[in-house]
């Protein structure tokens, strides 16, 4: 999906920065004052956070007012597990963001729900999310109430179109839900887990 979003683009800025924090900070940072979109899962968005914060040693590490921050997911095992709210609060403050928007899917969905900065997420038309008895996996919860998150995405054509995921979440009206973190002991999964 973003290497659609940047063939499409076509600027010449764009790219991918695995583990190289130093040439994403330059590349920030050059580009102070533009829109800039930067998507990032929540361990490596926290991670470069951690590397601005040590490469600081005295001076301002300011973000522009214009960055776009897109969170697109969990630590995959590889920081301690926060709450969704504790992670946006972290990195909203890190990159001096009004908000930062998320993204919430699975490799083996086609459809996306959306953020716009406030941990509600909405889905397109033709996905729907069921919030699951965390005890009883038959029996589903009122809007408000946590339980665990079931996705049903009719985009899917030859695949399965229903997920039971191991992450928590709340149903709020029109169909609309909040992502509240993952199920303790639960096994770690994530597409970025086949880039290491």
């Amino acid at each position: 999906m973003v290497d659609y979003l940047m063939k499409k683009s076509g600027h010449p800025e764009n790219g991918y920065f695995l583990y190289n924090h130093a040439d994403l900070l330059e590349l920030l940072l050059t580009l102070k004052g533009k829109k800039v979109i930067l998507f990032g899962v929540s361990f490596a968005l926290l991670d470069f956070l951690d590397f601005c914060s040590a490469e600081k040693n005295g001076r301002s590490v300011d973000f522009s007012s214009q960055l776009i921050v897109i969170e697109t997911g969990g630590m995959k095992g590889r920081k301690e597990e926060m709450t969704k709210d504790e992670l946006l609060k972290i990195v909203q403050n890190g990159f001096g963001t009004e908000r930062v928007y998320s993204e919430y899917s699975m490799t083996e969905l086609l459809s996306q729900a959306y953020s716009l900065g406030n941990n509600e997420y909405e889905c397109p038309g033709w996905m729907k999310i069921l919030i699951r008895n965390a005890e009883d996996p038959f029996s589903y919860e009122k809007v408000g109430r946590t339980g665990a998150i079931n996705i049903i995405d009719l985009v899917n054509i030859h695949s399965c179109s229903f997920i039971a995921t191991q992450d928590l979440g709340k149903a709020i009206a029109g169909n609309r839900f909040q992502v509240l973190g993952r199920i303790d002991h639960s096994d770690i999964r994530g597409c970025s887990l086949l880039v290491s």
